[in-house]
C-alpha cells in the first residue's frame, strides 16, 4: 500500500532526490520493477534518453488509489517510519523515484494494473518545481494486463544547463546500456530486453542461469569459459557477527578485458559499480591474470540489511558497510577458493621465440657493463653490475622493448592495417557495442574496420574486416572490445598510445618463461638501448638494484668483497 511519510523520515531520504542523467531514470524504474517481482522488464530508449525512456514490467501492479499517490512527493510502499531505513530489503527504498523523475521531465505517464478487470493511467505534465511541491496530474481508467509501465518524455526540457552537461547521445545511451547489463547479469532469473531507437540491443532469457545471461551479454566464448560458485563467510564488527553469502559466475583467466568495468557486483539485490568490491574480485584471481588485464565475472553478495548503507551515493553506484575491509576479504577469499577448484586449463601457447620479436632500437645500451649471472623462478634475470646486483623483470623489460620500437614506427609512418580474410566474427556486450557506435570514427582511425553482422538488428555481433598491424604485427580481432573500452574511457592519453601498450604486452615474454643465457643477455642488452629502460609502458619498474652494502649488513660483515 502507498502511504505518505512523516517529516522525520522525509529528511533522511531527501538526499536521494537526484536525477542526474537518463541512466538515473533507468536505474530507478528498473529497480522499482524488480521490487514489484517482475519476471520480465523491457526498456525502450529514444535518442540519448531525454527524448523518451519507457520501462514496462509484469510485476505486481497498483490499484487506482495507490497509483495516484505514487507520483506525489514523500510517498512510498517500502517504508513506514525512519527506523525501517536500517532494515529495508527493497531496492528503491528512497521512495522518491516517480515524483523526482516527474519534476525533471515534461511528461510522466504511469499505466498500471494490480490484476483487476481494468488498469489505471496517471499522467503528470509540466516538469519544473511546482510551488506546493506537487504537479498537475490526471487519473483515468486504462487497459493493461497485470504490471506497470512508466514512460518519461522530455527529460530536462526546462533545465537547459543540465541537458547541455550531458555527453553525446550515443555515450548517454551507453550509460543506460551499462545499467541494464549490470542488472541482466546479476538477476539472471529475470528476462531483460533493451531497445534503442526501435532496435533490440540486449535480450536475456530469464532462465536463472548465469551461463545463459553471460551468453546473451558476452557471447559464447565467455559463457563457455565460466564457472559458477556459491559460498558463505562469517564477518565480525563491533562485537556483532554476520554471514556474508557470495555467489556468481567467474570467467576463466583466458577471458579478460583491459578495464575492470566487466566485473559486475550486486549487494542485497542492488547492482553496483562498487570499486572496492570489484577490486576484491580481481584480487581473488591473484596471479592467474596476466599483467594489465582484468577479469570478467558476476558476483552477488547478501548480508543483513543493517550491515549495509545504500544511501551513501546519489547515483546508487556505491554502498557503505559496517566493516568494509571484512566484506572485501570475504569476497576475495570466496573468489580465490572458487578458482582453486575450477578447471582453468588455457588453450593455445605463448610464443617463446625472441628472434621473432622486434629488433633493438639504434642506441648504445646503458647496460653494456652488465653481466647476466642467473635466473630466478622463471620471473627475474639476475645481473651483476659493479657493486650492485640488478634484478630485471623479464616480462616488463620485453614490454618496454616492444613498445618503444612500435612507437617509433607509428610516429614515422602511422598505424598500418591489414585485412582479415575471411573476416572474423566478434561478439561485444551491449555496452561495448554502444561505445563502438559512439566512437566508431576514432576506432577506425586506429586501424580497425568493423561491420555489423547480419541484418543490423543489434545482435552485438560484428565482422572485423581489418585490424591494426604496426610493423606488420596484427592485432587479434577479439582485441576490439579492449580498444573500444580504452577509446571510450575519456582519458587524456592518446588512444593510439594505449593501443601500442596493449600490442607491446601480448607478444612479450611472460612470467614463467624459461630463457636461455643468450636470450636473457639479449633482453638486457635491448632494454638498455631503450629511451626509458627503467619502467614498462604501464609504469611498473623493470629493474631493481641491490647494492653490496645490503649484503654486508645482512651477513654481519665488516666490509665488502675482499673484507
Amino acid at each position: 500500500m502507498i502511504r505518505r511519510l512523516d517529516p522525520g523520515t522525509r529528511s533522511k531520504i531527501a538526499a536521494g532526490e537526484v536525477v542526474a542523467r537518463p541512466a538515473s531514470v533507468a536505474v530507478e524504474l528498473v529497480e522499482n520493477a524488480l521490487d514489484a517481482g517482475a519476471e520480465t522488464v523491457e526498456i525502450e530508449v529514444d535518442g540519448d534518453g531525454t527524448d523518451r525512456i519507457r520501462v514496462a514490467d509484469d510485476g505486481r501492479g497498483m490499484a487506482e488509489s495507490d497509483a495516484a499517490l505514487a507520483v506525489e512527493r514523500h510517498t512510498t510502499s517500502k517504508l513506514s517510519a525512519a527506523d525501517d531505513l536500517e532494515t529495508v530489503e527493497t531496492l528503491g527504498f528512497r521512495g522518491e523515484a516517480l515524483p523526482s523523475i516527474a519534476a525533471a521531465a515534461a511528461r510522466l505517464e504511469l499505466t498500471t494494473n494490480d490484476g483487476g478487470p481494468r488498469g489505471t493511467r496517471v499522467v503528470v505534465d509540466g516538469g519544473g518545481d511546482a510551488t506546493d511541491g506537487e504537479h498537475d496530474k490526471t487519473v483515468s481508467p486504462a487497459g493493461r494486463a497485470r504490471g506497470t509501465t512508466v514512460e518519461v518524455t522530455g527529460l530536462f526540457s526546462d533545465r537547459p544547463a543540465r541537458k547541455k552537461s550531458l555527453a553525446s547521445p550515443k555515450a548517454e545511451f551507453a550509460r543506460v546500456s551499462a545499467v541494464v547489463t549490470r542488472y541482466a547479469l546479476t538477476r539472471p532469473d529475470v528476462r531483460f530486453v533493451l531497445r534503442h531507437d526501435g532496435r533490440e540491443t540486449l535480450a536475456t532469457p530469464g532462465t536463472d542461469r548465469f551461463a545463459d545471461a553471460l551468453l546473451a551479454v558476452y557471447g559464447r566464448d565467455a559463457a563457455s569459459h565460466a564457472s559458477t560458485f556459491d559460498s558463505s563467510r562469517e564477518v565480525s564488527a563491533a562485537g556483532e557477527t554476520a554471514t556474508v553469502e557470495v555467489d556468481g559466475a567467474l570467467c576463466h583467466p583466458e577471458v579478460t578485458r583491459s578495464r575492470r568495468d566487466h566485473v559486475h557486483v550486486s549487494v542485497n539485490g542492488r547492482a553496483l559499480a562498487e570499486p572496492r568490491l570489484r577490486r576484491a574480485v580481481a584480487d581473488g584471481y591473484g596471479t592467474l591474470l596476466p599483467d594489465g588485464r582484468e577479469p570478467v565475472g558476476v558476483v552477488r553478495l547478501r548480508l543483513p540489511p543493517a550491515w549495509v548503507d545504500h544511501n551513501v551515493h546519489p547515483a546508487k553506484d556505491e554502498v557503505g558497510f559496517r566493516d568494509a575491509d571484512a566484506v572485501a576479504e570475504a569476497v576475495e577469499s570466496s573468489v580465490r577458493d572458487a578458482l582453486s577448484t575450477a578447471d582453468l586449463r588455457r588453450s593455445g601457447e605463448v610464443a617463446m621465440d625472441l628472434d621473432s620479436s622486434l629488433a633493438p632500437v639504434e642506441a648504445a645500451s646503458v647496460f653494456d657493463d652488465l653481466r647476466v649471472i642467473g635466473r630466478f623462478r622463471g620471473l627475474y634475470l639476475l645481473c651483476e653490475a659493479g657493486d650492485e646486483l640488478l634484478v630485471v623483470d623479464q616480462h616488463a623489460a620485453h614490454e618496454r622493448i616492444n613498445y618503444e620500437r612500435l612507437r617509433e614506427a607509428v610516429e614515422s609512418a602511422g598505424i598500418d592495417a591489414v585485412s582479415v580474410d575471411p573476416p572474423a566474427t566478434v561478439s561485444l556486450s551491449p555496452t561495448d557495442a554502444a561505445l563502438l557506435d559512439a566512437n566508431r570514427d576514432l576506432v577506425e582511425k586506429l586501424g580497425f574496420r568493423v561491420a555489423e553482422f547480419g541484418d543490423g538488428s543489434g545482435s552485438g555481433t560484428y565482422r572485423v574486416e581489418a585490424v591494426p598491424a604496426p610493423l606488420g604485427r596484427p592485432f587479434a580481432p577479439d582485441a576490439l572490445a579492449d580498444v573500444v573500452a580504452d577509446v571510450a574511457a575519456g582519458d587524456d592519453a592518446d588512444p593510439r598510445d594505449e593501443l601500442l601498450k596493449d600490442l607491446a604486452c601480448h607478444p612479450s615474454i611472460k612470467a614463467g618463461d624459461d630463457l636461455t643465457d643468450d636470450e636473457a643477455a639479449r633482453v638486457v642488452e635491448r632494454l638498455g638501448s631503450c629511451e626509458t629502460p627503467y619502467t614498462c609502458p604501464h609504469g611498473r619498474p623493470t629493474v631493481l638494484a641491490i647494492d653490496e652494502e645490503t649484503f654486508v649488513r645482512g651477513f654481519g660483515r665488516r666490509s665488502g668483497r675482499l673484507g
